[in-house]
């Protein structure tokens, strides 16, 4: 079964929305995980916007599954991630002032940089995955740095997935059979939904790990809100 890793950003921006500590980060987490999901994610950024370092330390000492952080490896990150130790890191390319993340590494550009930070990581226990576009040449750039795995970036097939579902999976497939024939792990995320997980799962051999956060807390909102709707109204009858 390919394991689900919840990015719980979302979670944190609505917190931050209002100050205090509602919803409580922690909680949402260890009941995400007692919901079944093997892992929880997080990306924090420099401005700290939604996860707050603080919280990736507290979450290292919480989280019972999988532990994956993301970001750019700047020297805050870097640190971060060498005290708090999580299951996976996955180095991703993006801006400072960046919404979401919107593009893979040039793995062959990048080499000295990428592969410096990969051993330092893996030299401490740490698994390293790095986010890509499906895109040949920079698989083949990823095997050359020793990552453990690859993250397929999703985004280009979630948004052509309606209009036709074949042609945008089919440089997804034929990234994770190189990658495979590599020996390099397949994780996934961005813009993955309920609409297109499994036509993306049943397609791409070995996935080992789906990281989904934004489509999935909306989804909650949704599939939930009228449950918590009728709650009250009980409550005021």
């Amino acid at each position: 079964m390919t394991k689900l890793s919840v990015n719980i950003n979302k979670i944190a921006t609505l917190r931050n929305a209002r100050g205090g500590n509602t919803p409580n980060l922690l909680k949402v987490a260890s009941d995400i995980e007692s919901y079944g999901a093997q892992g929880i994610t997080i990306h924090p950024r420099p401005d700290e916007r939604h996860i707050r370092y603080q919280d990736a330390r507290d979450l290292a000492n919480l989280v019972t599954t999988e532990f994956n952080i993301e970001g750019n490896p700047n020297d805050k990150f870097i640190k971060l991630v060498l005290e708090t130790k999580p299951t996976q890191v996955t180095l991703v390319p993006d801006a400072e002032d960046a919404i979401t993340s919107n593009a893979g590494w040039d793995t062959v550009a990048n080499k000295d940089f990428l592969k410096d930070i990969i051993d330092m990581f893996k030299s401490n226990g740490i698994r390293t995955s790095i986010f890509v576009d499906p895109e040949t040449k920079m698989i083949e750039g990823a095997a050359a740095l020793g990552t453990d795995r690859i993250e397929l970036y999703t985004e280009s097939y979630a948004k052509s997935f309606s209009e036709n579902k074949d042609k945008a999976i089919k440089p997804y497939v034929a990234s994770a059979k190189i990658a495979n024939d590599l020996g390099i792990g397949i994780n996934a995320g961005h813009d993955l939904s309920l609409d297109n997980i499994k036509f993306f799962k049943d397609q791409i051999p070995h996935l080992l790990e789906v990281s989904i956060g934004h489509a999935l807390i909306c989804e909650s909102i949704y599939f939930g809100i009228e449950n918590v709707v009728k709650m009250y109204l009980n409550k005021l009858k």
